[in-house]
Parts: structure tokens; sequence; C-alpha cells
């Protein structure tokens, strides 16, 4: 279900092309993967998406329900509890598009943006889920900069309860059970890597969380890393620097505001 009724049939078409690789310019230099919560936007959507419930909060029977590494089975029951409270397509939306963005992040939004087309191909990675994605990139008019969105699917069924699904199954030990962001991003390197004819002259990985270390440690040394400063993502490269040195081969450059990859990013188009 699209994020706005009225332009569904639009949004659809531009969301088949936006993730057609036909339709992305064989020859753009760089890649670029960002993370979605707490990377793009300065929250935890799923966190978010529970000021729609009467009272703002979760009975503890449900939250008692939650195991470690099964966090989407955990969501699609929280959505269930939703729909059975009365929550509408509308009031999960206007939830989502009040989310802030993180700080300097619609810089480098606008940055990318502006740059010839053969520089960047973006690509959003996240284990949130499309429709809060969709909903919130449209609101800030940033849907089309990205070529691909990988996460798990989500769509609102006849009776208005947004049924979400896992990813993919996979036997990465690191990640959740229904996404592990390396594979995605190594399958993805692959297979343009194969259409394009060519490599990239960099990848790029932007990103927070402990999920986000697993792709950017399949990065290779002409690659930068962009954790956030002091989230899990930046711990964990730095601790993997003291254990194991070389093993984490990529480039780190933590950020604060998206300003800060920005100029980063100039540099190195520069060169």
């Amino acid at each position: 279900s699209s994020c706005f009724g009225d332009f569904t049939l639009r949004s659809r078409r531009s969301e088949i092309m936006a993730s057609h690789p036909a339709h992305i310019s064989p020859d753009r230099r760089f890649l670029i993967f960002f993370d979605f919560d707490e990377t793009i936007v300065d929250e935890t959507s799923d966190d978010m998406v529970v000021q729609a419930v009467p009272g703002q909060h979760l009975p503890e029977w449900l939250t008692n329900t939650y195991q470690p590494g099964r966090y989407n089975e955990y969501m699609q029951r929280v959505l269930t509890y939703l729909a059975e409270q009365g929550v509408t397509e509308s009031d999960i939306r206007s939830v989502m598009e009040k989310i802030p963005a993180t700080p300097g992040m619609l810089t480098l939004f606008q940055f990318l943006r502006t740059r010839p087309a053969k520089d960047f191909e973006v690509v959003l990675v996240s284990d949130a889920n499309t429709y809060f994605i969709e909903c919130w990139l449209r609101r800030v008019g940033a849907r089309q900069l990205f070529h691909r969105i990988f996460s798990n699917p989500a769509t609102f069924n006849k009776n208005g309860r947004l049924v979400l699904r896992p990813f993919h199954s996979h036997d990465c030990p690191r990640c959740p059970d229904n996404m592990c962001k390396q594979v995605i991003v190594r399958d993805y390197v692959a297979r343009r890597t194969q259409e394009r004819g060519r490599p990239y002259q960099r990848i790029f990985y932007v990103g927070d969380g402990a999920n986000d270390f697993c792709p950017a440690l399949s990065l290779g040394p002409r690659d930068v890393a962009f954790p956030r400063r002091d989230f899990p993502m930046h711990r964990l490269i730095t601790e993997t620097h003291e254990a194991q040195p070389g093993e984490f081969k990529a480039v780190t450059v933590p950020w604060v505001s998206g300003e800060d990859v920005a100029q980063r990013l100039r540099k190195l188009v520069a060169e």
C-alpha cells in the first residue's frame, strides 16, 4: 500500500522503475549504501510506531514475547496488536512523517541529488520495513534519490493491518534471523558489477548499528565506512582494529552530522 493513496499508481510505477537496474546509468562511479533507523532518521521507526497506540505504550504481555534475534517476528505481533486497537494506516503514516531527520542528513541528500548523474548510485538497506521507509522518504521528497530499497516487506491487507514479512533467511551467526546486510550488500555489488561490466571506483556505507558493522566488513581498502560516532557500528570497528588488525579493511570516517559525510564525499569525488 502506497503512502499517499491518490499517488498509488504513479508511485508504484516510479517504484518499479526505481528498483529496476536497467534504469540505473551503468557508468556511475560510486555506490553508496545507507541504513535508515538512527542513520537517516534520528529515531528507531519501530519504537516510534508505538506512539500511534492509545496510551502510547505496549502492554507487558506483548513486550515480554520478544526473543533475541527474532525481532521481526516480535514486530509482526506489535503490528497485529496496533490493528486490534483500531490504529489505522493514516495514524501510522502521520507518526512516521513526524520522525526528525538526523542532523545534516537532508543536506547530504541535497549534495547527492545535485551531483552529476554519473557520480552516485544510492541504495538503502534497513531492518525496518518498506512502508515506514517509503512514508518518510516521500514526506521529505527523497524517494527518487534511492535506486533500490532493501527492507522487510510490509503492506496493508484488506482489514487494514500492516502485514510485515522477513526480508530473507541466511547463515550469518552475527545477524538477526531475518536480515544479514552483508549478504544483501555482497549480492548487490556482485550483480551490479556483472551488469555494468566493471567495478565501482569506491563503495561507501553510512550506518550506525551493530547490523551495519557486518556489511562494512565486506568493504575493501579503497572503500569508506561512515559509522555514526560512538554508536555500536563505530565501537565494533574500533574493537576489531584492536583485536584483529587487518580484518576491517575500509577507511573509517565517523560522523556526527550528515554534513561530515558530504564533506568527505566532496573530496573523494574530486580526486
